[in-house]
């Protein structure tokens, strides 16, 4: 997989993959924390004052829900500078019948005056019958039941008007913006392709065609009944790309740009920031277990199977299908392609069988899932395990509810922490076992060293400085600060945008004649089917003895 084996690491697209993700990272927190102002945190002290004298009483009191809604909407998005990288990085808005609206959509006008009328009688109601319970220090439990019931009833009308307001907004997508982030980009990716050996000029040029590709995928992925079917960017880039590749050729000056790995391992240490170790300890041992024993288990078990039953003549072909698979789909799958050297083909039939199933798997589990009954923390903790993808993970969470949504993302960041540690031992399988036998020749430590993806270091690295962040900030400043702030109003989209350009780079570089003797004998299909097979009936076991067997304490408080 690396092109530039042979060249001195400050070289590679590892280093300048590690170098780009952290400046981004870094920046990112030297902007973000310099917009936590004195009055912001002045704000935000007062208000989790009145949280904490709330919460020591029986019942969650309409001061408790205003002064948590309150929290929720202190925005550092709010400020200029925060504005601004916001703006930078946002994805197309959500559209329906008018593609125009992806990328302009005006705010809309509703009489809402009916349903703000209801929520202050509700309010009112709920206050009045909390007094009455507090004229009795909360002693008759009628009273409080009452009461709870008032602002329960209360807040729901809350939650279903801010909906409807939120419809009611203008889209946050800004083109411009957009376009000065592809400036940005051209600029950064440029230097460190620079550095590896490719002219600038050539690759801006090819990058500029790729980043167009890419923000049309992006706006084709915007229409809600398409993402609704499991129809995301990374399949509208792949095939848009394909199109192109396989009708008029992809223009020879496009090619310098198509560095689909250097985008996607810069991504990846953007998408460490995310995977916070706190959280992960959160759900406990059954989250762990499912995600850390099984996935390495149904990893052997596939490659194994595809070598000893399939006999599939490619060992690295075997290694990245059964990785993509097993433990997060794309990420995974340019890892383990990395460390098994496997080839660009290679690496895009597996990326290509992730995207056909993810589709299908994200549709069809919830159904099937509520057609059977099964518990919403089970049912979250199956779809956590086997999805290949974070985003189609959380969308067919969300179709079981929220705590399905929570347990199925947790357990796909679990899983998603384990993309180094398979990256090192496939590295140390492939140098010690399958070059070896190959070569017969002796495979040093250095070997070993040269083939790990090293850009997996910036992936663990960025974990264990947020999580370190976020273990010592207050809650709520890391909130602010990182998961609401920095996370989900920068990094985030920005890794998107770095997995689109990625995957419009695989469609412009994938060519059928090339993949044709791969899927001779339906082979790589036969794998992914079993081995997914496999996946779903350990993971499910696995996830049910855990949750509701060994550790339903913990199972309970979720």
């Amino acid at each position: 997989m690396s092109k530039h084996h042979q060249q001195p690491f400050f070289r590679t697209e590892d280093f300048w993959a590690i170098i780009l993700g952290s400046f981004l990272l870094l920046a990112g927190l030297a902007f973000y924390f310099s917009l936590l102002s004195a009055d912001l945190t002045q704000k935000m002290a007062e208000t989790t004052a009145i949280l904490e004298n709330e919460a020591a009483k029986p019942i969650k009191t309409v001061a408790w829900h205003e002064a948590s809604s309150k929290l929720a909407k202190l925005k550092l998005s709010d400020q200029p500078l925060g504005q601004f990288l916001k703006s930078l990085s946002t994805l197309p808005n959500k559209w329906i019948d008018n593609p125009a609206q992806a990328i302009y959509k005006p705010a809309t006008e509703a009489d809402l005056t009916a349903e703000n009328q209801a929520i202050d009688l509700a309010r009112q109601q709920a206050i009045a019958l909390e007094l009455a319970a507090q004229a009795v220090d909360f002693k008759v439990e009628n009273l409080n039941l009452s009461a709870q019931a008032a602002i329960e009833e209360w807040q729901q009308l809350v939650q279903e008007t801010d909906k409807k307001k939120a419809k009611l907004k203008a889209g946050a997508f800004s083109l411009p913006h957009s376009l000065l982030l592809g400036v940005l980009l051209a600029v950064l990716f440029g230097v460190g392709a620079k550095v590896q050996g490719i002219a600038f000029l050539p690759f801006v040029k090819g990058f500029a065609f790729i980043f167009l590709l890419a923000l049309i995928s992006l706006l084709l992925a915007a229409q809600n009944d398409l993402k609704d079917l499991g129809i995301e960017y990374a399949i509208w880039a792949i095939m848009l790309g394909i199109l192109i590749s396989n009708t008029i050729g992809t223009p020879a000056w496009i090619t310098p740009a198509l560095q689909t790995e250097f985008f996607i391992k810069t991504g990846l240490v953007l998408m460490g920031a995310e995977l916070l170790i706190g959280k992960i300890l959160a759900i406990g041992l059954p989250g762990i277990f499912v995600a850390w024993v099984v996935t390495p288990i149904v990893l052997v078990a596939t490659y194994w199977f595809g070598q000893t039953v399939l006999k599939i003549a490619s060992k690295s072909l075997n290694i990245t299908i059964s990785a993509d698979m097993s433990v997060c789909g794309v990420s995974a799958a340019i890892a383990t392609a990395a460390a098994s050297k496997a080839s660009r083909e290679e690496l895009t039939v597996a990326i290509g069988l992730s995207m056909v199933f993810t589709a299908i798997m994200m549709v069809v589990m919830p159904i099937f899932i509520k057609f059977v009954g099964m518990p919403e923390i089970l049912g979250g903790a199956w779809i956590g395990g086997t999805i290949d993808s974070s985003g189609a993970v959380v969308a067919a969470g969300a179709v079981l509810g929220d705590k399905a949504m929570y347990v199925a993302a947790t357990i796909k960041m679990i899983q998603n922490m384990l993309i180094g540690i398979i990256a090192f031992a496939v590295a140390v399988y492939f140098a010690t076992r399958v070059e070896r036998d190959a070569q017969a020749r002796q495979i040093t430590i250095g070997e070993i060293w040269h083939r790990f993806p090293k850009f997996i270091l910036g992936f663990i690295g960025a974990s264990m400085l947020f999580s370190l962040l976020h273990s010592s900030l207050d809650k709520h400043s890391a909130d602010l600060v990182l998961e609401n702030g920095m996370l989900n109003d920068f990094t985030k989209n920005l890794r998107t945008y770095f997995f689109c350009l990625a995957f419009a780079s695989i469609g412009l570089s994938t060519n059928f004649k090339t993949l044709k003797h791969h899927f001779v004998g339906g082979k790589p299909l036969i794998l992914y089917l079993c081995g997914q097979s496999l996946n779903l009936i350990l993971t499910l076991s696995a996830a049910y003895v855990m949750f509701y067997k060994v550790f339903p304490e913990i199972t309970a408080t979720i």
